[in-house]
C-alpha cells in the first residue's frame, strides 16, 4: 500500500518540474520573437528562466526543441481535433477542418490555453528561421499523426500515413509562404492565418479535381 505522506511531495515535485518547463517555454518565446530565433542561446533562455543552462537541458536536448515545444501544443489540441472529426470525409479534409477549429478556438481561450497572441508569436517565431520551417515539417509521430494512425486503420510507418502528412504540410507551408520576417505581423490574425489555409486548400483541391486513381 502506498505511504499516503508520499503522494504529495511527488505531487509537488511534478508540479514544479511543470513550472519549470513552462517557465523556459515563455522564455524562449519571449526572446526568439523579440531578437529571433538565431539570434536567440541556450544561456539568454535559462537567465530569463532563472534556472541554469545545466537545468535547460534536463528539459530540452537543444534549443530548436524547447520552440518546438511551443508547436507541439498547437497539434495536441489539432489532434484532439482530428479524433472528432466525421469518419466519411476525407483524411486530408478532417486534418484541414482539425486545424481551423483548433485556431479559430484561441481567439476565446482562457489566458493559461493557446491563446491567439501564443499562436501568433509561435507562426512569427517559425517563420523567422529556415531551419525551424525545416524541423516544424519533418515527419514525426506527434499528437496529429498519431490520431491519423488510428483513423486511417494503419501503422506508424506506412507509407500512406507520410503521405497524407506530407500533402498537408506541402500545402500549410504554401499558405504561409509570405509570412517571413517581413511579413507585417503588427496587423497579422488568426483570422489572416486561417483565411490563408483555406485559399492554399481550396486552390489544392481545385488542382487535384481531375486526379483520376489507378486501376
Amino acid at each position: 500500500m502506498a505511504d499516503p505522506d508520499v503522494a504529495p511531495v511527488l505531487g509537488l515535485r511534478e508540479r514544479k518540474k511543470q513550472r519549470t518547463r513552462t517557465t523556459l517555454i515563455n522564455a524562449a518565446v519571449e526572446l526568439c520573437d523579440r531578437q529571433g530565433f538565431e539570434n536567440t542561446t541556450v544561456d539568454q533562455i535559462a537567465a530569463v528562466a532563472d534556472v541554469s543552462p545545466r537545468t535547460f537541458s534536463r528539459y530540452f536536448a537543444t534549443k530548436e526543441a524547447v520552440v518546438l515545444a511551443i508547436i507541439d501544443d498547437v497539434i495536441e489540441i489539432v489532434g484532439a481535433e482530428l479524433r472528432r472529426q466525421p469518419a466519411d470525409i476525407s483524411h486530408l479534409e478532417a486534418i484541414f477542418l482539425s486545424h481551423v477549429h483548433a485556431f479559430n478556438a484561441t481567439k476565446s481561450a482562457p489566458p493559461t490555453g493557446l491563446t491567439e497572441q501564443r499562436l501568433l508569436a509561435a507562426a512569427r517565431i517559425v517563420a523567422s528561421s529556415p531551419a525551424l520551417i525545416q524541423a516544424s515539417t519533418r515527419f514525426r509521430l506527434d499528437a496529429v499523426n498519431s490520431a491519423l494512425v488510428e483513423r486511417m486503420g494503419t501503422a506508424p510507418d506506412d507509407r500512406r500515413l507520410q503521405l497524407v502528412a506530407a500533402v498537408w504540410g506541402a500545402i500549410v507551408m504554401c499558405a504561409l509562404a509570405d509570412l517571413g520576417p517581413s511579413a507585417d505581423w503588427d496587423t497579422m490574425t488568426v483570422d489572416g492565418i486561417v483565411s490563408r489555409i483555406e485559399a492554399a486548400y481550396a486552390q489544392f483541391l481545385d488542382v487535384t479535381a481531375d486526379v483520376k486513381q489507378l486501376v
